[in-house]
């Protein structure tokens, strides 16, 4: 079902097939000396954390520092996110919601783990576990509160549940104290999961 699940309240997932086949057949080319396992963990860690979420983070600040952009980006997420550059899936479409001092959001994917790659990278592993699959609909304030993030009790939680045609990004409020700071300096400070709705962007 695709939309939001709103909310005013507040073990461990076994590999899939296809995980293991993909382990197993890692392990057999680090054993024949094919692939050096330091060189594929510095690539998935490039992918996850750093060339992916630059990307939406980038985008996160341009809607920051343009008011127009920031409307655009609201109400047409993938074409406003094509704008920037990066043209995203041709299957899925990408909708951006908001946060604001009322209403923080959340992303999940209670299906799978349908996500917008083209502009987060590859999604955690947390990401894809049945635990944050079920929690994040049924108690979002708890997986918030493991996350390090306490919302007071004033502040709805909505959760977006993405789909293999319609994923979300999160708008994060833009922090205290960064009204100076152009947009580079403001695309540093966005985490990919502040785009995700599990943080919020610290004020630097």
């Amino acid at each position: 079902m695709t939309g939001h699940h709103d909310h005013d309240h507040g073990g461990q997932e076994i590999p899939s097939a296809t995980a293991l086949r993909v382990k197993a057949l890692e392990s057999l080319l680090v054993e024949k000396g094919l692939v050096d396992p330091a060189a594929l963990d510095a690539i998935i860690d490039s992918y996850e954390n750093k060339v992916g979420p630059r990307h939406g983070a980038r985008v996160v600040a341009r809607a920051w520092t343009d008011p127009a952009y920031k409307a655009r980006l609201l109400a047409d997420g993938s074409n406003a996110i094509a704008e920037v550059g990066f043209p995203g899936s041709q299957r899925a479409h990408v909708a951006v919601v908001e946060n604001t001092p009322s209403l923080h959001n959340l992303v999940v994917c209670t299906l799978c783990s349908c996500y917008p790659s083209s502009v987060l990278g590859l999604p955690p592993v947390w990401y894809k576990s049945s635990a944050y699959r079920s929690r994040a609909v049924i108690d979002p304030r708890g997986v918030l509160r493991d996350f390090g993030l306490t919302l007071d009790e004033g502040v709805a939680v909505r959760v977006w549940d993405s789909t293999a045609e319609l994923r979300y990004l999160v708008l994060p409020e833009r922090p205290a104290g960064t009204e100076g700071m152009d947009e580079d300096a403001l695309t540093a400070l966005v985490s990919r999961d502040a785009m995700i709705g599990t943080a919020k962007v610290a004020t630097p």
